[in-house]
């Protein structure tokens, strides 16, 4: 029998063509966990399907990418839509995906959603029901698995931070049927003996599932119910619980819940340097500035000295009295040389000079001078003024020239 030999080429064509005019291959729904998902800059996504038993790898091409309603991630139950092929080159077979679910998450996220919505209604989310974190506790509870590795995380991290810190651990199951009866027994138990400053929630990463323990409405109002502040740090940064809602603060991871809680002894230490530096300077600068205050008062004081007005005023007023005895004796001057001039005015009119010239005054018995001839005819007394003296003289014959 004459078996024909082909290349490698032809015998993947060949696959190809069989698994290509596969209905079933061709209409294929699959479901598994995704792993190794890759976003590409193309907008392509890479995966790959996995079971406790195999895998197989997808890939989804940008054109049916945009239309996903939500974000593939490792670890997420899908069920995908799509069909079987070979790719003739790698000579290995893979899924071009159309479609993606989620596989069980679909009524865990509606289930979350509704209690979600339920409990903001009665206010358990709401701010002013907040406690505040303690900025400095000495001692710290932590509810979380005994054997996970966020409990280590969490203590190296405080460890790390500050060393003076107490870390009191209270081992609860984070996964499966009873976890969320043991973290809300922690709570409890913690709430009870008062024996510390804050309460960390914590637990790593994992799916919807997982994380399920802490969407229990019993531990959200243990949670709201706590007189301790609490700090949740459950899962990655994308992961969000009831617990997270409820809570007096959200950390994305234990790690970050740890550093949140504990403050870094360096940098606080730092912080207090600093502070004190600041300190010292402002009481410098304010020193400073009161010794200028009261410096430039006192040299105000010394201008406006009452001792030192009075002198000025003692001056001033000597400057009046200049200033008046001038002013008196320029007007006493100016006024002697007005009576001066009168006098000499008054003494070139004084009839009685004319007198010495020869000259006399008439008058009649009324003291009025008598300047006409013609009123002597009408009197016969007169009094006559020369120069030495007057004296009375009766008129008679009165006879004109």
């Amino acid at each position: 029998m004459f078996i024909k030999v082909i290349t490698v080429t032809a015998l993947n064509g060949y696959i190809k063509k069989i698994i290509d005019s596969d209905f079933i291959l061709n209409n294929a729904n699959v479901k598994g966990e995704l792993s190794n998902v890759k976003l590409h800059s193309s907008g392509h996504i890479y995966f790959t399907l996995k079971d406790s038993f195999g895998k197989v790898n997808c890939v989804m091409f940008k054109s049916q990418a945009q239309k996903l309603t939500i974000t593939p991630r490792d670890g997420m139950n899908v069920i995908i839509r799509g069909k079987v092929s070979v790719y003739e080159k790698g000579g290995a077979y893979q899924v071009y995906c159309d479609s993606m679910e989620t596989d069980g998450e679909g009524q865990l996220f509606l289930a979350f959603q509704n209690l979600k919505e339920k409990l903001a209604k009665l206010g358990l989310f709401d701010d002013n029901h907040k406690r505040i974190i303690p900025s400095f506790p000495t001692r710290i509870g932590i509810i979380t698995s005994q054997t996970g590795a966020a409990v280590k995380d969490i203590i190296n991290v405080a460890t790390r931070r500050n060393s003076n810190v107490n870390m009191l651990i209270y081992p609860a199951l984070v996964q499966g049927v009873n976890a969320s009866t043991e973290v809300e027994q922690g709570i409890k138990y913690f709430n009870s003996l008062k024996n510390v400053d804050l309460i960390i929630i914590a637990r790593g990463g994992g799916s919807i599932e997982e994380l399920w323990a802490f969407n229990e409405e019993n531990l959200a109002y243990a949670i709201y119910n706590s007189k301790i502040p609490i700090i949740t740090g459950i899962g990655h940064e994308t992961d969000f619980t009831i617990a997270d809602f409820v809570c007096d603060h959200r950390a994305p991871t234990p790690s970050a819940a740890a550093e949140i809680a504990v403050r870094n002894l360096k940098d606080l230490n730092n912080e207090i340097k600093t502070l004190r530096e600041l300190l010292l300077r402002s009481v410098e600068f304010k020193v400073t500035k009161e010794y200028n205050k009261v410096n430039l008062l006192n040299k105000t004081l010394k201008v406006n000295n009452p001792l030192n007005f009075i002198v000025n005023q003692y001056r001033h007023i000597d400057n009046l009295k200049e200033n008046l005895n001038y002013k008196f004796d320029s007007r006493i001057s100016m006024e002697k040389q007005k009576l001066s001039k009168l006098n000499a005015l008054l003494h070139a009119h004084n009839p009685l000079n004319v007198l010495n010239k020869g000259y006399s005054i008439l008058q009649n018995n009324e003291n009025r001078v008598i300047s006409e001839i013609s009123e002597l005819k009408n009197i016969k007394d007169v009094k006559i003024t020369l120069k030495d003296g007057s004296a009375l003289f009766k008129l008679s014959n009165l006879e004109e020239f």
